[in-house]
C-alpha cells in the first residue's frame, strides 16, 4: 500500500469501478443466459468479464474503504426498474461508465490497461446496439 494519498485515492477509485464493471457484466450475462437463452451474447459478456482478470490486483483490496464511501446508499431511481429492458439499459450504462472511468484512471497508472478498458467500452456499445437496438426498432414500428 502506497503512502501517497493521491495514489491511494486513485487505487480506491479503480477498485470500485472494477467491481462495478464486473457486477454489471454479470447481470448482463445472466439476463442473456437465463432470461433470453442467448448463448452467443452470454458468451460475449462472459469473455469480457474474464478479460478483466488481467486488471485484477489483490493488493488493491487494501485501498477499499466502503465505510467512507459518501454515495454508497442507493438513490430512488437506482432501486426502480420498470421492466427487463430498463434493467438491461441500467447495466449497460453502469458498465460503459465504469469502463470509461477505468480507461481514464489507468492512463495515470497502467496505460496498457487503459487500452483494454477503451476496447471493452466500445465492445459494450456494440453489444448494446445489437441487443437493444432491434428491440427499439420493433417497439417504434409497433407504435405506428
Amino acid at each position: 500500500m502506497t503512502s501517497d494519498p493521491e495514489e491511494s485515492r486513485l487505487q480506491r477509485m479503480i477498485d470500485a469501478n472494477l467491481n462495478r464493471l464486473k457486477e454489471g457484466l454479470r447481470v448482463l450475462e445472466d439476463c442473456q443466459r437465463y432470461l433470453y437463452d442467448n448463448e452467443a451474447a452470454s458468451r460475449r459478456f462472459k469473455e469480457l468479464r474474464h478479460a478483466l482478470q488481467q486488471a485484477y490486483d489483490p493488493s488493491r483490496l487494501a485501498y477499499r474503504d466502503i465505510g467512507s464511501d459518501v454515495l454508497k446508499e442507493s438513490t430512488p431511481s437506482e432501486m426502480k426498474r420498470e421492466d427487463l429492458t430498463s434493467l438491461l439499459i441500467a447495466n449497460f450504462s453502469r458498465t460503459q461508465e465504469s469502463a470509461r472511468v477505468l480507461e481514464e484512471a489507468c492512463k495515470l497508472t497502467e496505460p496498457k490497461l487503459s487500452t483494454l478498458f477503451k476496447k471493452l467500452r466500445y465492445e459494450l456499445y456494440d453489444l448494446e446496439k445489437d441487443l437493444l437496438g432491434s428491440k427499439a426498432a420493433k417497439s417504434s414500428s409497433n407504435s405506428r
